[in-house]
């Protein structure tokens, strides 16, 4: 467990990291061309449970599924777990949830459709390119910290952990895939975004990482050192 010997910054660095990417999903909802996999069969599964309580928002079910998959996983893998884990398994759905009322109030009706989702194809094109770019930089630098990784990540890490045979990379895009259905089956659509996050969302996230957080980070530690 990654608790111990953390400094507040990269505490604070991974908050912000979670909360970005909660701020990006919101505006990705309005570009209706899909989000990650997890957030979309959230989404489905939260609108449903809304007819039933205005209680489950995305942030409430998120979290309380987060919690179950969390307490399966220490189980068996305690290390996985750290002060990220818990900043993912809350700050992302609930900043959604707020980030989403806000900008409700803030946007002018005559750009969004009566679901929220902007109207204009234009609008949305040039809203989903750089939050997409942001969404993928929030998750390298969340990665980078190291404290902990999510639930809903842990799972396939997990797996590949106890089974060396099962290749992580295909079983990645099937347990994507898989919860990208779940979304499908409970209303939501699967839009180009969603596709190629499945695919391509963790490369791109490595190689951001490796290409420009890391390069960041050691340049940092030069200038802090007085090189």
């Amino acid at each position: 467990m990654r608790f111990k010997n953390v400094r507040l910054r990269d505490v604070l660095i991974v908050v912000a990291a979670v909360i970005m990417m909660g701020f990006t999903i919101s505006f990705l909802n309005r570009c209706a061309f899909g989000s990650d996999s997890y957030t979309v069969a959230n989404l489905g599964i939260s609108s449903k449970l809304r007819k039933i309580s205005d209680f489950w928002t995305l942030g409430m079910w998120q979290a309380t599924l987060n919690v179950a998959i969390l307490a399966g996983i220490m189980l068996f893998d305690r290390s996985q777990i750290g002060w990220g884990t818990i900043a993912n398994m809350f700050l992302v759905g609930f900043s959604f949830d707020f980030f989403t009322k806000v900008e409700d109030k803030l946007l002018p009706s005559s750009i969004l459709r009566e679901d929220g989702v902007f109207s204009s194809m234009t609008v949305r094109i040039a809203v989903v390119i750089p939050m997409l770019i942001l969404f993928i930089f929030s998750a390298a630098v969340y990665m980078t910290m190291q404290l902990g990784t999510s639930p809903y990540d842990a799972i396939p890490y997990l797996i590949c952990k106890h089974n060396e045979k099962i290749p992580f990379r295909p079983l990645r895009i099937a347990y994507d895939s898989a919860f990208a259905v779940i979304g499908l089956i409970h209303g939501q659509k699967l839009g180009f975004v969603t596709i190629a996050m499945c695919i391509c969302l963790g490369p791109a996230i490595t190689w951001v990482h490796d290409n420009v957080i890391v390069k960041i980070v050691k340049k940092n530690e030069k200038d802090s050192n007085g090189e």
